[in-house]
């Protein structure tokens, strides 16, 4: 099966459906992302160019099977498509972090929490990785 986003004009992603493989395949049998939205168009009455294929096995630029990652993150409703960098984005988590389109993920300003076996929790007012209360 093959997964395509439903996205807005702002690009914003509305649903996510499923297509048959037989339905995304071009005259000469290969799998064609355009024959996937033209099927879509005609089927779900939306235009072709805002359906956009998605990978259910692809997270945070990593596919979960060692296959290629394709386009950064499998689409989610409310998720953002990037047009530019070909990838979509989670909701960003704080105003202050920034895309890392290498992980297609949000990082903070000062880079990932500390990795001590610890817990911490991000603190947007102070910029800083907080120790949270359960830690060890």
């Amino acid at each position: 099966m093959a997964h395509f986003a439903k996205i807005s004009e702002e690009n914003i992603v509305l649903s996510v459906m499923m297509v048959d493989d037989k339905d995304t395949l071009n005259a000469d049998g290969v799998e064609d992302e355009s024959v996937g939205q033209q099927y879509l168009e005609t089927h779900c009455n939306w235009p072709a160019h805002l359906w956009i294929k998605t990978s259910w096995s692809t997270f945070e630029n990593t596919h979960t099977n060692g296959g290629t990652p394709f386009r950064g993150n499998f689409a989610g409703i409310g998720n953002t498509w990037d047009s530019a960098n070909q990838i979509f984005w989670k909701a960003k988590p704080y105003p202050s972090w920034v895309q890392d389109i290498t992980t297609a993920s949000w990082k903070s300003p000062i880079g990932d929490a500390p990795d001590d076996g610890k817990d911490y929790k991000w603190n947007e007012a102070n910029q800083s990785w907080d120790l949270t209360n359960s830690s060890s």
